[in-house]
């Protein structure tokens, strides 16, 4: 492995295999937003894909000695989306093993529209969704409910300004507002260093 990023992440998964703590903590940093991300493009809940999270991790310690860089498909990420597709395959299995409520299970289709295999742009693109999301997570403490809702059905739910101005009682001045100074505060989160580890 010729290029740096290539050998801290050969250099990170030794560690890992060798069952080094911060090892385990980087890839859980790393990784497990990417992992919650596939969940939720999966057509899992939040809840659900932060379980999943958990799941493939639980897997990954078991089978990592496994990997090998040196095979042809040696990829990481492709072998950690392999993993994240079979553990969803066994939480649809056990969805579907439950009793249907009324309308019926998507399960089976949102299952079939997990892509087999990543791309590099879209894993990327799904990385920055997945740690915007976190971030979102992050700073919504720091908005009033009313503010927080306007934002988020604007934004991210895309409905139109002035229905959620009718629904939570603000003017529509107040909700573009309320998106803006949430955007403004992600644009801030997203830009500070991270944690030193």
């Amino acid at each position: 492995m010729s290029n740096k990023s290539s050998t801290t992440s050969v250099n990170l998964l030794d560690r890992a295999k060798q069952n080094e703590p911060e090892a385990w903590e980087q890839m859980a940093r790393r990784y497990g937003p990417l992992v919650y991300r596939w969940g939720r493009e999966g057509g899992l809940q939040p809840e659900d894909a932060a379980d999943l999270v958990q799941e493939v991790f639980r897997s990954l310690v078991g089978a990592i000695a496994q990997f090998d860089v040196e095979r042809p498909d040696g990829r990481f990420r492709s072998w950690l989306h392999g993993i994240t597709r079979h553990r969803l395959q066994d939480h649809f299995r056990r969805v579907n093993a439950e009793p249907i409520g009324v309308g019926g299970s998507t399960a089976n289709v949102r299952l079939q529209e997990v892509p087999a295999s990543p791309t590099e742009e879209s894993s990327g693109r799904n990385l920055v969704n997945a740690l915007a999301l976190r971030a979102l997570r992050v700073i919504e403490k720091d908005f009033q409910p009313n503010t927080w809702q306007a934002f988020w059905r604007v934004a991210i739910e895309g409905h139109a300004p002035q229905r959620v101005a009718e629904d939570l009682g603000m003017s529509v001045a107040s909700v573009y507002q309320s998106r803006s100074r949430v955007l403004q505060r992600l644009r801030e989160e997203m830009s500070s260093p991270p944690p030193s580890l």
